[in-house]
């Protein structure tokens, strides 16, 4: 083991569901038991997800409370496991939605790590399955430090330097849940190869959607049901906008079979599947990585049987993903639209967040440890 020893951790913690409300509060908690397979990170940057809209509220079942939200964080290593071989104290390093797998099943051996056969161990709302750790809870990044397994810990790459001279400073938090949610399907289903057309449904938080889209080389569609982003969505790399409307069919007649992929990014549970269905080629991929609250729409099966187009769903990304995502980040200076807020305006930044303020992702920066709000 190498680095200080942290006993305590503090946080700003939700207590009930109207956490959200801007009813965050302090909350001191002790971490996982140490496992010499950890890393411990002082935490700068945090980028804020729907996640944590979503589990802060109940809203994808009952929360166990307290819990502390946040699975885009960025930071240094402090204190390093004797059998971490990739960090080392004083790496700039981050952690995003996933803290742990069992590590020997075959999805697991196979870089599929989201998909773990024995399920995988969320960043935050989570219980540890092995080590010395075993059953105790995940907590997130709206705290001063985290510890994690460092199978789940990545080095940043030089050109994402948060406080380098890089234009965008703490651009890489975002990026490790919302860039590789959206990444991980654009890469899997051959956007800018056997994908050429690609179509983004949504321009909110996952707008990366447009971003890395348009960085692997496809022609990019960008679907909202109102023109009131078509601007922002053509800076982000869009050629083509596509405004669904009511998600009547005669919103989508004109652009009928002009797509080989498209990735779903809405929470909307009343998105007009049919209307994105018609969008595809035959042989062209549906993807869902929003995850609406309630129940999607009935769909019926002649639409998929007679146009040979499919639904599917992809879940974050692996520990390899994310790095691939990174290096294209940095090498193509991939700049998401981020505003940061000091971590202790989480009770304001959350509400805000809810109302659909934020342009596009906030990311909370812990000013004591040393980030930087300008």
């Amino acid at each position: 083991m190498i680095g200080q020893c942290l006993l305590r951790f503090t946080s700003y913690g939700a207590f009930d569901k109207d956490s959200i409300k801007g009813n965050f509060k302090n909350f001191e908690y002790e971490p996982k038991k140490w496992d010499e397979t950890d890393v411990d990170i002082k935490i700068l940057y945090c980028g804020v997800c729907a996640s944590d809209i979503h589990t802060a509220s109940s809203g994808w079942g009952e929360t166990d409370y307290p819990q502390v939200v946040g699975h885009e964080l960025v930071g240094y290593a402090v204190r390093v496991g004797s059998e971490v071989k990739h960090v080392k104290v004083g790496d700039l390093v981050g952690v995003r939605a996933q803290n742990d797998s069992c590590g020997e099943c075959g999805q697991c051996t196979a870089h599929r790590e989201p998909y773990c056969d024995n399920g995988q161990v969320g960043t935050y709302a989570g219980v540890y399955k092995k080590g010395n750790g075993k059953g105790d809870k995940s907590y997130g990044g709206y705290a001063n430090y985290h510890r994690a397994p460092g199978h789940f810990v990545l080095q940043i790459p030089k050109g994402l330097d948060p406080v380098s001279i890089y234009p965008r400073p703490a651009l890489a938090a975002p990026m490790l849940c919302g860039g590789v949610t959206v990444y991980s399907p654009l890469t899997q289903y051959g956007a800018g190869t056997t994908a050429k057309d690609v179509g983004i449904v949504g321009i909110g938080g996952l707008d990366f959607g447009l971003l890395f889209a348009n960085a692997l080389g496809a022609n990019v569609t960008a679907i909202s049901h109102s023109a009131s982003k078509k601007a922002d969505a053509e800076k982000m790399g869009a050629s083509r906008f596509i405004e669904s409307g009511d998600g009547s069919d005669k919103n989508f007649a004109p652009y009928k079979r002009s797509l080989d992929l498209i990735v779903a990014t809405t929470n909307d549970d009343k998105m007009p599947i049919l209307g994105y269905l018609s969008l595809l080629r035959p042989g062209g991929n549906l993807i869902l990585v929003g995850a609406p609250e309630k129940p999607l729409p009935p769909l019926p099966a002649f639409p998929l049987i007679l146009s040979n187009v499919h639904i599917g769903g992809s879940a974050i990304g692996s520990p390899n993903k994310i790095a691939e995502m990174l290096e294209l980040a940095a090498t193509q200076k991939i700049h998401p639209w981020i505003v940061k807020r000091p971590l202790d305006s989480v009770n304001e930044t959350i509400p805000e967040m809810v109302n659909k303020g934020a342009r596009y992702r906030f990311v909370l920066v812990n000013e004591e440890n040393g980030g930087k709000l300008d």
